[in-house]
């Protein structure tokens, strides 16, 4: 997707709620401390390849070196490069600082689901798109979720948050943040 598509997704999504979600994600993968400690994990049969490189991409053009996204993966070959060589084992060295990033359109499998929970135990960030996954949705500190037959596409959502990833960071404004209060506490506004 290029930054004109992203741009007229943005501009189709502007009051959907999205893109505010895809900033708070993109915001907490900012938060991870190095290089290399951003852990990009997916499922044993959809690693998440693409949003590897889109993370890769915005961590180059940002200028923001802890975007770099480290692809853990579950049977790498043993002749593949170093940097596509990491397997699931590096999750039990997950820690404090280091951020889990968790892709799983469908439902997590139980390997998987133990190893973010180790890692949310060592003190690593644990944050996911997800499908609906309710465990895994119970693990993560932050998440999105994609449903199946929503406006947005899991694709789509990587795009957006990995795009929100390398945005600028902007200060809200005090009235932005105490609209922000008013919701949390009194719930969202419902209109007829």
């Amino acid at each position: 997707m290029d930054s004109g598509s992203v741009a007229l997704l943005r501009e189709l999504l502007a009051e959907t709620g999205w893109l505010e979600r895809a900033r708070e994600l993109g915001v907490a993968l900012r938060a991870t401390r190095s290089p290399g400690g951003l852990l990009l994990v997916g499922t044993p049969d959809d690693e998440p390849w693409h949003l590897t490189a889109h993370l890769a991409d915005e961590a180059r053009f940002s200028g923001l070196a802890q975007l770099t996204p480290t692809l853990v993966r579950w049977a790498p070959p043993a002749d593949a490069p170093a940097h596509l060589r990491v397997g699931i084992e590096r999750l039990e060295r997950a820690a404090r600082g280091e951020t889990l990033f968790v892709l799983a359109e469908r439902e997590a499998p139980v390997p998987l689901l133990e190893r973010v929970d180790d890692a949310r135990r060592t003190g690593a960030t644990i944050l996911a798109i997800e499908g609906g996954d309710r465990e895994l949705a119970g693990l993560a500190h932050d998440r999105i979720e994609v449903p199946r037959d929503g406006l947005v596409t899991f694709d789509g959502a990587q795009h957006l948050v990995s795009a929100a990833a390398g945005e600028p960071e902007r200060r809200a404004g005090l009235r932005e943040r105490l609209a922000r209060l008013l919701e949390k506490v009194s719930g969202p506004q419902l209109t007829d």
